[in-house]
């Protein structure tokens, strides 16, 4: 696959996963007709890292397998890596921007917000009517399934950001079965730029929310952490919950 940009609309700044197809007129006009009857989902990256954003999107384009395609949109002009309350107040006014512009594209079936608090989805779901998931949320009831205990893996300290992750389990009704977040340790903006350190740091954590928590599921608290989850997923039996796959299957479910 390659990573092509491009522009959804109103000159927000777009990535699509595009595959290889064969030349002529006639395979170019089969591929159009194929396309035109796919689903879109957007998938809005609340940072500014064009990186995360091809990387989330082309997570999102495997869970999907064909079903829907992936647009993904950076939220140009916040930080890069989202980190505190404060940076999440600051995303929020571009994620609904960019979420209202994309849902007046044709062929937009649902949005996600793809960081994990979720920031602007709730001003975003009551200002358009396409489905609105964010992937904290998804991640969230996909890991509570059956009655799991669950707790959650991350880079973020910010006392306020850990203490939202404990109210958001409240507010869906699953308090009881959260067994709270393990941080890695060291500058989160420098641990995500070797993915070697991330998956260490990460693995260190997970252990610990299973071992010294008791989790039976653990959320990889972050879209740009999902990689990690699939590359360490065969070093747990518990289940490693990806926040991306997680929103991709519910707006699956939801566009019908």
């Amino acid at each position: 696959m390659a990573v092509r940009g491009g522009v959804l609309a109103a000159g927000v700044l777009a990535v699509t996963i595009a595959g290889c197809g064969s030349a002529g007129d006639g395979a170019a006009a089969s591929s159009s007709s194929a396309a035109a009857q796919v689903r879109t989902i957007v998938l809005i990256n609340p940072n500014s890292s064009a990186s995360a954003t091809s990387s989330m999107v082309e997570l999102a384009t495997a869970e999907a397998r064909g079903a829907a395609k992936i647009v993904g949109v950076t939220n140009d002009g916040a930080p890069a890596l989202l980190t505190t309350q404060q940076d999440m107040a600051t995303a929020a006014r571009g994620v609904v921007e960019r979420g209202v512009t994309a849902a007046k594209e044709p062929g937009v079936a649902a949005i996600i917000v793809s960081a994990f608090s979720d920031p602007g989805l709730a001003e975003l779901d009551s200002a358009v009517s396409v489905p609105v998931f964010g992937i904290g949320t998804e991640a969230f009831r996909e890991a509570a399934e059956g009655g799991r205990a669950f707790g959650i893996a991350t880079v973020t300290s910010d006392p306020a950001l850990v203490e939202s992750f404990r109210q958001k389990a409240a507010e869906l009704g699953i308090e009881g079965q959260y067994r709270g977040v393990r941080v890695t340790p060291g500058d989160a903006t420098q641990l995500v730029t070797s993915p070697d350190a991330l998956d260490a740091a990460l693995r260190d954590a997970v252990r610990q929310s299973v071992d010294q928590d008791g989790a039976r599921a653990v959320i990889m608290g972050g879209g740009p952490l999902s990689p990690s989850a699939l590359r360490l997923q065969p070093q747990f039996d518990v289940p490693l919950v990806v926040a991306v796959n997680a929103a991709v299957r519910s707006a699956l479910k939801a566009a019908g």
